[in-house]
């Protein structure tokens, strides 16, 4: 059996099922299984004898940090401050009789994945007197002295949970502060072209610019700069939205949602998006990015397709006539595709395995036949994969994504939808470390990869329905507003571009919509048509990019201060 205890009195260890918690098994794939709080322990209910991890949310805020008691300065002048509200994971565990201590078992794991990516990011040349180094050290000494206390005869509970939750602390600050001293050492000989050719001429590739492997640290090394853009609905175009996009981005990506692009069967609304495609040609003269085309989320379903979701052979067709219908339309305009979205989930339209990898084919297929000279990526949702312990039909993740390549479908990369801060599924907020090792991971599909849907709220947000067991979104750094929105795009942003192998991103939308959205607060412009302060960092990491450097405030170590951040954006704004 698989237990945690913790003198945690938080309202959460008050319900019988802990909210947005669930098990992962071996190669980060989560498992069935159920996870509920009974007299103060968190007890894991599997259908499986193998080593598993609990994942869940924890709060890391003001009132836990003062119940620990830490208001020494841990290093220099650094003292622990607020982090947020993060999702993050022990190790794998196997079951035993004796309850673990769950804030010692995070800790373990977060030291653990510091260890691993020092090694997968080739890092171990950090000099030990670096802030970084010294943080992590404390930390260690700190579990160490947290295991002491677990194990001895009379144990402590109490005192182990408490020296866990400070080496746990620690240890989240240094795992921070390393992605962003990574993406420093990275960005500039990204942008410059250095590393490609670097890696390039270790090949012998000189004559033509195409993607190379990298030989140590995984993934595609791509020859040219990442590129910026943003989601644009069909129903925002006016003066506003022109000149924002003009000022941020590079490309436009327009939905083409089936629910607004063929309301009625038989029946398209070709209008709204013709508007957008000739201004982005005729005169912005930028690309445009299309889709998902298919996409079986409730938003973007048109009703009269319901009636076939039980009849796979039929709902295959209605897709052929659908893609057959769009490409044909716009591929003289379109430089990219993505073709399908989320369709290893299952959540909607339920699909076996062998109708998910045959859907995505037909779906590749058809744009490869139609416009052989556009790219074509796959979009994945939900890409830490939560939703696969509640629906085994589904696929996780990169099962999926590993499936495609295997099968020889000719994809070109695969786009992934980066969201946090909101109820819905699949959105809780995670920590720099736990975002860039997960685009480590889909890098070993040795495919280019672009960040399709990009963003985080600019307040906070209502749940989808009263039920007690939401999971609460959490938050970064900060509580939800419009500074610290623009504060979690500069830092996650900057750690995404500087990877070799991320082609693009994409802000997940550029203006509030008055419809159905999942983060309906989550635009660069509000419904008034005004850019918040994401928009101005928007450019600036832009700015960044072709200039060839980290912007400014990325550089110093104080970025991740809150009380420092808020003090800088005072600055700028007055």
């Amino acid at each position: 059996m698989l237990r945690f205890v913790s003198p945690d009195k938080s309202t959460a260890l008050s319900l019988e099922v802990l909210p947005g918690a669930y098990l992962i098994g071996p190669d980060s794939v989560p498992i069935a299984g159920e996870v509920v709080v009974e007299n103060g322990m968190i007890r894991c209910e599997k259908g499986t004898r193998e080593a598993a991890s609990l994942a869940l949310q924890i709060d890391l805020d003001a009132t836990r940090l003062e119940t620990l008691g830490q208001t020494d300065p841990i290093l220099d002048d650094i003292v622990l401050r607020p982090l947020g509200a993060w999702a993050l994971q022990t190790c794998l565990l196997p079951d035993r009789d004796r309850p673990y201590v769950l804030a010692i078992e995070l800790a373990r794991h977060r030291i653990m994945l510091f260890l691993t990516k020092l090694e997968d990011w080739q890092a171990f040349d950090i000099d030990p007197d670096t802030q970084v180094m010294k943080l992590f050290d404390i930390a260690r000494e700190t579990f160490t002295k947290a295991l002491v206390a677990s194990s001895a005869q009379s144990v402590d509970i109490a005192e182990a949970s408490r020296l866990g939750f400070i080496s746990l602390w620690i240890a989240l600050e240094a795992s921070e502060r390393l992605s962003l001293y990574q993406t420093q050492r990275d960005f500039a000989p990204r942008m410059s072209g250095e590393l490609y050719l670097s890696v390039s001429e270790d090949h012998g590739i000189t004559k033509r610019a195409v993607p190379v492997l990298h030989p140590s640290r995984g993934g595609v090394v791509l020859p040219t700069k990442p590129a910026i853009g943003a989601v644009v609905s069909p129903s925002v175009l006016n003066e506003q939205s022109k000149a924002a996009v003009r000022k941020a981005c590079d490309f436009i990506s327009l939905p083409m949602r089936w629910v607004e692009m063929e309301p009625l069967e038989g029946e398209y609304a070709y209008t709204p998006t013709d508007q957008w495609i000739e201004w982005a040609i005729r005169t912005a003269k930028m690309p445009v990015v299309a889709g998902p085309v298919i996409d079986f989320r409730p938003q973007s379903v048109p009703e009269w397709l319901y009636i076939w979701e039980n009849d796979y052979e039929t709902l295959r067709e209605l897709v052929y006539e659908h893609l057959k219908a769009i490409v044909t339309r716009y591929r003289r305009t379109v430089s990219r595709w993505t073709v399908c979205s989320g369709l290893h989930c299952g959540e909607h339209f339920k699909l076996d395995f062998q109708q998910m990898i045959d859907l995505t084919r037909i779906c590749v297929l058809v744009v490869r036949k139609l416009h052989p000279r556009a790219k074509v990526q796959v979009e994945i949702v939900e890409p830490w994969g939560e939703y696969h312990t509640s629906d085994r039909r589904s696929l996780p993740p990169v099962l999926y994504a590993e499936m495609l390549t295997q099968s020889g479908i000719p994809i070109d990369s695969f786009s992934l939808r980066v969201q946090m801060g909101s109820y819905e599924s699949g959105m809780c907020t995670r920590d720099l470390m736990a975002f860039s090792s997960m685009l480590d991971q889909y890098a070993m599909l040795d495919r280019p990869i672009a960040i399709s849907a990009f963003g985080a709220p600019s307040g906070p947000l209502t749940p989808i329905s009263d039920s007690q067991h939401n999971a609460e979104p959490g938050y970064w750094r900060q509580r939800w507003t419009n500074e610290g929105q623009a504060q979690w795009m500069s830092a996650f942003g900057a750690v995404a571009l500087s990877k070799p192998y991320v082609e693009s991103i994409c802000w997940h939308e550029l203006a509030d919509p008055t419809g159905a959205t999942e983060m309906r607060t989550g635009g660069l412009l509000d419904r008034r048509g005004q850019t918040r302060p994401v928009f101005d960092r928007l450019v600036e990491l832009r700015n960044g990019v072709q200039a060839g450097n980290l912007p400014a405030r990325l550089m110093g170590n104080d970025f991740l201060d809150v009380e420092h951040g808020q003090s800088q954006a005072a600055e700028i704004g007055s």
